[in-house]
């Protein structure tokens, strides 16, 4: 059974345009049957008609209409007590019929009022056409969705008396109970979204409009089929579009003038990875990286990364602190997961980053810094604030320590351990603490820089943007116990706020700012142009676009397989482990198709990209946890990735990345599924 990522929302979930779009999704899903000898495609008339012709035209499948009709209980007719399929199959909810006290003959009138329509619709909609032999073939069944299913559940019995092969059933939204249920009863299932809690059919659908006679009679005398399909359709497949619309970008990296063009003036240029362990991405995001500041100007990295142990980094490749190499600089990055920054690529960006501000110094150019946008750091935070007021102002450093002491009732430096404590009223919480001690800070800020100068300006930066990472860290703490979505929100619009605060701060040189941000594309990319977005789900690159408009661009990366260092649990250890072959339907698939190793697709460089880029698609995204065991549910949901991002890079097979620090465990790798036969 096919199943995707549910929905814990309790909000509509609305993920396909029309019944249209969502037969094209389930199509990419079904590729595995395209080919197939004997293949049939079976909508359920009215709506699963529309879905059911672009699954056929897909896999080039004849299509016929299966009719199943609603038996209504009587004065209640919005009671289901059964349905009545094509071939004359009653199927009858014995419990719906006791409940409602139902009687034979009540039932018999029901039918045949019922069969007479069914009768009707099934001439009418064939126009003559005799129906379709299925004996000894497969037929896929397909509606708009399921909610009780009692209508695909007599169609199903009702198929199996004219002995077909195989039979799968395949829909556009239905609940995950439903799925399962029909996965005992058919030989596959695809779901293509299940909403939980489900509500209806159409809170999966933009457009729900009723499906008339006469559209199901017109795409019924359409072939699906043959040369007639072939005008009717693209001439060209989206990946064939894809071919032709792309940029090689050899390792990643596209060619200069691509990149030009893309990035014109913008001052925030998010660049994403569809992974926190592939080498490739990571590679091609510096060596780009490298270009936006050399040729353009850009004076500043805002990583995903903590803000104290990211700014260690930023005052090494400054010249500044007391670090004496890359790697010691990177030291600092000891929370899990460690590798995300403490890595082979990083240690030699960073070292580069030096090298060239050593030279810009020389020259009286701006130097380019390096900084976190991440919140985790809440007891590390506050220990950079005391020891900053320590050198500036002793007694407020005292008054810091007193309100922080209020943190002291969990473990040193486990923010967790806080939220849990608060949330739950196991512990005091220390919100007023923090934004008191925020409060203080600024409000001191200007008399702090009056004395000690404009030299001291970064370290007071540097300073009031630790207070207010812990005020900030605290309220995500707190809500890491309530909902994930607003958890989620509250870090990214923390990251938000801390690039517009670094953008600000370094406008203040006189010169115009432009920062490039490293992040996972869960948060470059667009929320809105995915289905979390209709939880309420906000991401930085939305953020971003929403305030900088044109001024900011949005670049993801994705790959179709290959290694990835990441965990199989939070906290575990680093391993190097094997990433599957992308699904059916997902846009890495279609990447794939394209057969290129490396390239840049962007409609803002070829407008031709933009429709295949506008199609819903299934996206891959591997965090720091990889469990391919449920791959599906675990890494996947839905985006229409030509609104998610400006521009995507698809490197087709990628490696791990190298800790700086490989285990054991990560040396040795994962042992492939085909192991031993090498296949």
């Amino acid at each position: 059974m096919s199943v995707a990522r549910e929905d814990v929302s309790g909000q509509p979930r609305r993920v396909f345009r029309d019944r249209r779009e969502a037969g094209r999704v389930l199509a990419g899903l079904l590729g595995g049957y395209r080919g197939r000898e004997g293949l049939v495609v079976l909508g359920l008339a009215r709506g699963g008609i529309p879905v059911a012709w672009e699954v056929a035209a897909a896999l080039g499948a004849p299509l016929d209409a299966f009719i199943v009709r609603k038996l209504g209980a009587p004065g209640h007719d919005e009671f289901a007590m059964g349905a009545l399929a094509s071939g004359g199959r009653v199927v009858v909810n014995d419990d719906v019929v006791r409940a409602l006290r139902v009687t034979p003959a009540q039932l018999r009138d029901v039918a045949e009022r019922e069969g007479r329509e069914l009768v009707r619709r099934e001439a009418a909609y064939r126009d003559g056409r005799p129906p379709l032999e299925l004996a000894g073939r497969t037929v896929i069944l397909v509606d708009d969705g399921l909610a009780t299913g009692s209508s695909m559940f007599a169609a199903v019995q009702a198929l199996r008396e004219m002995d077909p092969a195989e039979i799968v059933v395949a829909v556009p939204a239905a609940p995950e109970s439903t799925c399962r249920e029909f996965a005992g009863l058919v030989d596959d299932v695809v779901c293509a979204s299940m909403p939980t809690p489900f509500m209806a059919v159409g809170a999966s659908f933009w457009d729900f409009t009723q499906v008339s006679d006469d559209e199901v009679r017109e795409l019924l005398a359409t072939p699906t089929v043959g040369m007639p399909t072939a005008r009717i359709r693209l001439a060209e497949t989206p990946a064939e579009v894809i071919t032709r619309s792309c940029v090689d970008a050899p390792a990643g990296v596209p060619p200069r003038e691509a990149l030009d063009e893309l990035i014109g003036d913008a001052r925030i240029v998010l660049i994403g990875e569809s992974s926190h362990g592939t080498h490739e991405f990571y590679e091609a995001r510096a060596e780009i990286t490298k270009w936006l500041i050399e040729d353009k100007g850009f004076c500043a990295v805002a990583a995903e990364a903590d803000w104290p142990d990211a700014y260690r980094v930023n005052r090494y490749v400054r010249g500044q602190g007391g670090d004496g190499s890359a790697d010691e600089a990177l030291s600092g990055f000891e929370r899990f997961p460690a590798w995300m920054w403490r890595n082979t690529v990083v240690r030699d960006f960073v070292g580069w980053l030096r090298a060239g501000n050593a030279q810009r110094r020389t020259q009286g150019l701006r130097e380019t810094g390096f900084y976190g946008l991440d919140l985790y750091s809440l007891h590390r935070s506050m220990r950079e604030v005391i020891d900053y007021l320590d050198n500036v102002d002793p007694v407020a450093a005292r008054r810091a320590r007193e309100r922080y002491a209020c943190f002291d009732h969990t473990s040193a430096d486990d923010g967790q351990a806080y939220g849990f404590a608060a949330a739950f009223g196991a512990g005091a919480s220390c919100e007023r603490q923090a934004v008191e001690q925020l409060v203080e800070l600024h409000r001191n800020g200007l008399e702090y820089l009056r004395r000690d100068g404009v030299l001291a300006e970064d370290e007071l930066f540097y300073a009031q943007q630790n207070a207010q990472t812990v005020r900030d860290a605290e309220m995500y703490y707190r809500a890491m116990f309530g909902t994930r979505v607003n958890s989620w929100n509250l870090r990214d619009q923390h990251m938000a706020q801390t690039l517009e605060a670094l953008l600000a701060h370094l406008d203040r040189s006189g010169e115009p700012a432009r920062i490039v941000v490293w992040a996972h594309n869960s948060h470059v990319g667009d929320a809105r142009a995915t289905e979390v977005g209709v939880d309420g789900q906000l991401t930085l690159g939305q953020l971003v676009r929403e305030k900088f408009g044109g001024r900011s661009r949005l670049i993801g990366f994705t790959t179709y397989s290959g290694t990835v260092t990441a965990a199989s649990d939070w906290g575990g250890i680093a391993e190097r482990k094997v990433v599957r072959p992308a699904l059916n339907g997902s846009v890495e698939e279609l990447f794939h198709e394209v057969e290129r190793p490396e390239f840049l697709v962007a409609a803002a460089i070829s407008r031709a990209a933009a429709e295949p880029l506008d199609t819903v698609r299934l996206a891959r995204a591997i965090g720091v946890i990889y469990r391919p065991e449920t791959e599906r549910q675990s890494h996947y949901y839905h985006v229409r990735p030509g609104d998610q991002y400006d521009a995507l890079i698809h490197i087709d097979k990628t490696t791990a990345l190298e800790p700086l620090e490989p285990t054991s465990v990560w040396v040795a790798g994962e042992t492939p599924e085909t192991y031993p036969t090498g296949l």
